[in-house]
């Protein structure tokens, strides 16, 4: 992922924030020899860590194909991408230019996490991992504990397999015309708040704030 200074995460804060709010993503696994890499759509658990860049959680299916990958090379990693828009031409165009010489562009936030992966397949340890995921998505309650042996999801925990993913790196990417002149920035974020169609106004958040503390 290219990373222009402009788009870089102003602090580690920034990206830890915003990755504190996602929990879904793209884990990619090197290929066997021959194979293209695999990739996964899922859902995680991400938990900060100090001084530390934390780890994240997640379980899949036991028959998933990407097991013997995975073993075989266990860096990998998890791509959470976020308030995404396309920015048609005309609102990129340099004050005092015609509108059609504006460049078409996308923004979005990316948080890519390079990790070191341990398959946990231990019924005890699968469970209790298992329980901190499903507290994240459901902090209200409302579903059984996983217990090793017992009803109702004991004698399903065979079918699972648990990753933990140990971050060992971290790039952030906020790209949101940081490069572009103010009068350019202050045009695209009053026709995100016009359109005001899926993601835009995350979008505009996300410009309006880095251009306020850059």
């Amino acid at each position: 992922m290219l990373i222009h200074p402009w788009d870089a995460a102003h602090d580690e804060g920034e990206w830890r924030d915003w990755l504190s709010r996602h929990d879904f993503g793209q884990l990619a696994v090197n290929g066997l020899p021959g194979e293209p890499p695999w990739v996964q759509p899922m859902h995680f658990r991400y938990e900060a860590e100090p001084g530390a860049y934390g780890r994240a959680l997640a379980h899949l299916a036991r028959p998933n194909p990407l097991w013997r990958a995975l073993e075989a090379n266990p860096t990998v990693l998890l791509s959470v991408v976020d308030d995404y828009v396309f920015a048609p031409g005309p609102w990129t165009a340099p004050e005092g230019t015609p509108s059609e010489h504006g460049t078409p562009t996308s923004y979005y936030a990316a948080v890519q996490l390079r990790c070191t992966a341990r398959v946990v397949d231990d019924p005890a340890e699968k469970a209790g991992l298992l329980n901190r995921q499903v507290a994240h998505f459901q902090p209200e309650g409302g579903t059984a504990p996983a217990v090793p042996g017992e009803a109702p999801f004991g004698r399903l925990l065979s079918g699972i397999r648990v990753l933990d993913l140990e971050v060992t790196d971290v790039r952030a990417k906020f790209k949101y015309a940081g490069n572009k002149p103010q009068e350019v920035q202050d045009r695209i974020a009053a026709r995100l708040a016009e359109r005001a169609g899926p993601g835009d106004l995350a979008a505009r958040s996300h410009q309006l704030r880095r251009g306020a503390s850059g």
